[in-house]
């Protein structure tokens, strides 16, 4: 049986599953998206994510022709419709079909899609063993060009990065802001332990406001932790006991190598693993 398809309020086999190529979606990457994943039939903070899909549609004057619980509702029907319970989820709304100019409003109708499938971002030993990451020479966008806090469908700006990290040989890449300052990764929200505080980027260095990365913000707290949302250079990385990089897709995956320099002792740290276990809990409960 192939997957279904979630398009445009109908479940349909994948194969049918098309969107036309004049969506602006696939002319100018104009829509939105959210990753989502289900752990054992059960969707991972869901409102949060659906509640960040429409906060980005609002953003860029995107109008989605549904609400929120409807959206909820249809996100559930294609995790069950593919009838797997540990699945990664892709919400999608494009702009819609419009003329090959840049106006939005010769878009009347979005198009709405969500894919259920299943996904390994990293492979096991890396969570095991640890990551190695390289900075990237490609600048995190300009809050005030894309704000990266809208999940937008426009990538180009991480898949440079990921391109620079793949050249390197590793699977993942620190991109600095504009003022020099830690970012985030590619794909994922980064942290720092330095003398048992936890630290991480402000979302005012320019960042997606991750639901894990608030997730694991919340955990530490919870486990008695001092966190930090502070401006972070490359020299607190270098220097750091630890390092983790947070994401839905990726989960938690321990950092222990950054511009072929060892964080800490080159292995994943104590606080690391306590806070992916404390995650992985709380993901299955």
């Amino acid at each position: 049986m192939g997957s279904k398809v979630w398009l445009n309020g109908e479940l349909v086999d994948r194969a049918d599953a098309k969107v036309s190529v004049f969506d602006h979606g696939v002319l100018y990457g104009d829509g939105v998206f959210e990753g989502i994943r289900s752990y054992d039939g059960k969707v991972f903070r869901l409102e949060a994510h659906v509640r960040r899909l429409f906060d980005s549609a609002r953003g860029i004057r995107l109008a989605i022709p549904m609400t929120q619980d409807a959206m909820a509702r249809a996100i559930v029907d294609t995790m069950e419709a593919n009838g797997l319970k540990d699945s990664y989820i892709r919400a999608v709304v494009t702009r819609g079909e419009g003329t090959l100019g840049l106006d939005p409003n010769r878009c009347p109708s979005p198009n709405v899609f969500i894919i259920c499938d299943k996904i390994t971002l990293y492979p096991q030993e890396l969570y095991e063993n640890g990551l190695e990451v390289v900075t990237a020479a490609t600048m995190r966008n300009h809050p005030n060009a894309v704000n990266p806090r809208l999940k937008s469908l426009n990538y180009l700006n991480n898949i440079l990065a990921k391109i620079e990290a793949i050249d390197a040989g590793t699977l993942e890449a620190v991109m600095l802001n504009h003022l020099g300052y830690v970012a985030e990764c590619t794909g994922d929200n980064l942290f720092i332990v330095r003398d048992a505080v936890v630290f991480t980027p402000p979302i005012s260095a320019g960042i997606l406001e991750g639901i894990t990365r608030d997730e694991i913000m919340a955990i530490a707290r919870e486990q008695g932790r001092t966190v930090r949302e502070e401006n972070l250079t490359r020299q607190d990385l270098y220097v750091a006991d630890e390092c983790f990089l947070t994401g839905t897709a990726a989960e938690v995956v321990p950092v222990v190598r950054i511009d072929k320099r060892p964080i800490g002792n080159g292995k994943p740290g104590p606080i690391t693993r306590q806070l992916a276990e404390a995650f992985q809990q709380r993901t299955r409960e």
